[in-house]
């Protein structure tokens, strides 16, 4: 599979025609097995808490889990719902933390990842 470069996932609202929200993958690592990282998920606040995280989620991790063993995901270790929404989804902490610079600042992350085997059990199945 080749991953895109430059683009993104667009979420439009069927009902309205609205964009509502947007997310991409990154960082492609073709080692045991290969991962994708799936980030920068943003959603308009109107569609917050309900079916649209979870939907967008399940359609890119099921069309990367067909090339790639792994799906990783990076978020902001204070961000709690963000934190939240990935545990909802059956993201499990890695153990991996890192700094990454936001708007000039460093910033800690953690790691969540969501593999084959834990896609075909877990809440999104």
């Amino acid at each position: 599979m080749r991953w895109p470069h430059g683009g993104a996932l667009a979420a439009i609202d069927k009902a309205s025609g609205a964009l509502i929200g947007s997310s991409r993958f990154q960082n492609h690592d073709s080692a045991g097995g290969g991962s994708v990282e799936i980030g920068w998920t943003f959603l308009a606040r109107s569609h917050w808490g309900g079916a649209w995280n979870r939907a967008m989620k399940r359609l890119m991790i099921g069309h990367a889990l067909g090339a790639v063993a792994q799906v990783r995901f990076v978020v902001g270790a204070d961000n709690l719902r963000s934190r939240r929404a990935m545990e909802k989804i059956g993201g499990h902490l890695t153990g991996v933390r890192e700094t990454r610079m936001m708007a000039g600042m460093p910033v800690e992350h953690v790691h969540y990842a969501i593999t084959r085997a834990s896609f075909a059990t877990g809440p999104l199945a």
